[in-house]
């Protein structure tokens, strides 16, 4: 269990006005807290009747009726701008933004032609929260959450080859390093603007990744998880702590698991490198 202060940190209300996630596992879990707590929560999902199962859901679960989903697919960069212009028009607040997509290691490709892992779980936040950043500056302090992972350590970037889909595990291991130093690079160039940054592991969780893989993979997995994994409810604690606690806010461009900051690899913390994949995400997505 997590520390008694933690816990009722947790139960605070919180007073911002919207936020995003997702329509499953630890995504749903973490809007059913944030809508508890009094935030008004918009989930960006591309299956429109998985995300209103999901926001009927949410809304039973957190007894709040101000739960919305929006159309949105981050394997096409089309569908980020067309998302974010239409958010912008309709939506007048944002404080809080989780980046929760993660695509596992499949050997697949986007729309733009960027490997799937790489191209939703990096190019597809990294794109979302650029053209979304003025209106975060406008509603400070507002705070950008981007879910990565602890299988970061396994591999470095490849600035030949970001778009690596030759071994999955190892494909997602990078999107989960990029995620890290995404979240490094915003912090700095948002120091002072009052928009503060986290990257978040949320532990071993039973979500639905194995979705993509065959049937008799996820039976086997399923087991596997059920053994080592936490439920999402669990792994979404970490994220609804860096969406209030004052004491995340001390710790912009950090790294978080439990509740807590954690110490990262020292090739992880390589403000060079991280600046060097901000720059080549912004030629790769056309970002003026």
């Amino acid at each position: 269990g997590y520390k008694e202060e933690y816990c009722a940190l947790l139960r605070r209300k919180i007073n911002m006005k919207y936020t995003f996630w997702g329509n499953s596992g630890t995504g749903k879990e973490t809007a059913v807290a944030l809508a508890a707590r009094g935030a008004r929560v918009i989930i960006a999902c591309r299956d429109h009747e998985k995300a209103a199962r999901a926001v009927r859901e949410i809304k039973l679960r957190s007894r709040s009726f101000n739960v919305f989903h929006m159309e949105l697919d981050l394997a096409s960069l089309h569908s980020v701008r067309e998302f974010c212009k239409k958010f912008l028009q309709q939506e007048k607040s944002l404080h809080i933004l989780v980046n929760n997509a993660g695509m596992p290691g499949v050997l697949d490709w986007t729309n733009d032609g960027f490997s799937m892992c790489f191209g939703v779980n990096h190019l597809g936040h990294f794109l979302l929260t650029n053209l979304l950043l003025p209106r975060l500056k406008e509603c400070a302090p507002s705070r950008v959450i981007t879910l990565t992972c602890s299988c970061y350590k396994y591999q470095k970037l490849d600035f030949q080859d970001l778009n690596y889909n030759l071994l999955p595990f190892f494909t997602y291991c990078r999107s989960k390093l990029a995620n890290i130093y995404f979240s490094q690079e915003l912090a700095r160039i948002t120091e002072g603007k009052g928009v503060t940054s986290y990257a978040v592991h949320p532990g071993f969780v039973q979500s639905r990744w194995t979705c993509h893989y065959s049937f008799l993979f996820r039976i086997l997995m399923q087991v596997v998880m059920w053994m080592f994994s936490v439920p999402c409810e669990i792994g979404a604690q970490t994220v609804v702590y860096c969406a209030v606690s004052n004491e995340a806010a001390k710790h912009s461009g950090g790294y978080f698991a439990d509740c807590q900051p954690a110490a990262l690899r020292p090739f992880a913390r390589d403000a060079g490198v991280a600046k060097k994949l901000w720059e080549a995400s912004e030629r790769l997505v056309k970002l003026a």
